[in-house]
């Protein structure tokens, strides 16, 4: 399918919120085409390029994005909230009107939610913590379904954005978690008794 790319210098996850402004003449003509059909477009972490102005080359798998507020508080510029969906892989790309990048991208599947396996048990554990201690985060209900502890878990530990990247391609959502449970304890993260 065809899919109009918004490549950012961060990541959105499926499950996860963004907060985006959008003010360039291609951005503005991509929202409004997206609140017409209610058809999501793609968010994609730049590889290299620049986020304003010159068209940005954009990693491979990036995440579709719902439109969930619009709002315009100053002429031009839309304040939007987005939702991620499922995660898409870019077969190729060209440019369209007002240097707005397409790319032709397979939808990947609906990663699983089955509850998270013992032996990752501690990255529920620390999620359900940090959405109790850090209600701002607006996590809760914290679900047991082993792709959306990873996903809200790499959103909220210190990830190098390459790292993020590399977790939001893998296709194993337990190995997602393996990685991360070997990432707290190298950190130095213990649980309380």
């Amino acid at each position: 399918m065809e899919l109009p790319l918004f490549p950012l210098n961060t990541l959105l996850l499926p499950g996860g919120h963004l907060r985006l402004k959008a003010f360039e003449p291609r951005y503005l003509d991509l929202v409004t085409d997206s609140l017409r059909s209610g058809a999501p477009f793609g968010i994609c972490l730049i590889r290299f390029g620049p986020e304003v102005g010159e068209v940005a080359q954009p990693e491979p798998v990036g995440t579709l994005a719902h439109i969930r507020k619009a709002d315009m508080h100053e002429p031009d510029v839309f304040d939007l909230e987005i939702e991620g969906g499922d995660r898409f892989r870019i077969q190729s790309t060209r440019t369209g009107p007002n240097r707005l990048l397409i790319g032709e991208v397979d939808v990947l599947p609906p990663e699983s939610s089955a509850p998270v396996p013992e032996h990752c048990a501690v990255c529920l554990r620390l999620l359900r913590r940090m959405a109790e201690e850090l209600p701002e985060l607006a996590i809760r209900p914290v679900r047991d379904e082993v792709a959306w502890v990873g996903h809200r878990l790499v959103e909220l530990l210190p990830f190098e954005m390459g790292a993020r990247q590399a977790m939001l391609e893998l296709e194993d959502p337990v190995r997602r978690l393996e990685i991360i449970v070997e990432f707290v304890r190298e950190q130095g993260w213990r649980e309380e008794k």
